[in-house]
């Protein structure tokens, strides 16, 4: 696991005050969205495109988790890029017996089992795509604008159906083709929990639990959180959660709490952390390059 170092800036200039500052209690700006997908999985953004929507957004702080990546294009744990800190980090996917979950690792370090395993996905993911691809246009008789590559998700398969002259839109297509039980549905490999925890806690400063509302048992999942270093307290659920159970629980298991908009496009720091909720985050995340 990388070693914190308590500063979270790179000591230069105006930005860099600003970040030292100590955070406003009261503040209500949300200035640290810790899960943004990329282009590098089924977002719509890419690094050199984040820190200008960041800004807009008021962010200070975006980490970058795509699907079962790390990013090819950040060249370190966090960076700066235009006066936005970047955190390279991942949404890895693992299967317990109670369930799937996916967890959040920050400041991800490249060690040779964590890229490993995370090329044994993308592999997986780019067979399963052509599958599902085939599938789909053997059914529909309709050839899809889409070839497999590194990254590639239903997302990006029900997009081109819905591009596609096939009598579908992007919902349809998950609810009559790709969707799980659905005809053309091909399921894909997926990291054993006790795998992908060993894993990103070699790799990884903060180790956390993704949206734990969003599993149909809470229960077994925040169980999962124990055994980690965060669980996501702020997400954009759509729908009411109890909050306050994720501080308390927090609080008892000595958990951090992260939290994000889980942006898959162009629109930033919808959820995530006011800088006094930011802080104790910051302080477990090495230095920007």
């Amino acid at each position: 696991m990388a070693s914190p170092t308590g500063s979270g800036d790179d000591g230069t200039g105006d930005d860099a005050d600003r970040c030292n500052r100590p955070p406003e209690r009261n503040d209500p700006r949300v200035v640290a969205d810790l899960h943004v997908h990329t282009t590098a999985s089924d977002g719509s953004l890419t690094p050199a495109t984040i820190p200008a929507v960041a800004d807009e957004a008021g962010l200070e702080w975006v980490a970058v988790t795509d699907h079962d990546r790390i990013h090819p294009d950040l060249p370190a744990p966090v960076v700066e890029r235009g006066g936005i800190r970047i955190v390279r980090g991942i949404e890895l996917r693992v299967e317990a017996s109670t369930g799937r979950y996916d967890l959040l690792g920050y400041a991800v370090e490249r060690t040779d089992a964590l890229v490993a395993e995370t090329d044994r996905l993308q592999a997986d993911r780019m067979d399963r795509g052509r599958r599902i691809i085939d599938r789909v246009e053997d059914r529909t008789g309709v050839e899809l604008d889409l070839e497999p590559h590194p990254g590639l998700g239903r997302p990006h398969i029900a997009r081109a159906i819905a591009d596609s002259p096939a009598p579908y839109d992007y919902d349809d297509a998950f609810a009559e083709l790709i969707g799980g039980g659905c005809p053309c549905y091909v399921p894909r490999e997926i990291t054993p929990i006790d795998r992908g925890i060993d894993l990103l806690r070699e790799a990884c400063a903060v180790v956390g639990l993704a949206h734990p509302f969003r599993y149909g048992d809470p229960d077994a999942a925040l169980a999962v959180a124990r055994d980690l270093d965060a669980v996501e307290r702020w997400y954009p659920y759509g729908f009411e959660v109890d909050g306050e159970r994720i501080d308390s629980f927090a609080a008892d298991a000595g958990l951090l709490r992260t939290g994000g908009s889980d942006a898959h496009d162009r629109v930033l720091g919808t959820t995530g952390l006011t800088a006094a909720a930011f802080e104790p985050i910051r302080r477990a995340l090495p230095d920007p390059e």
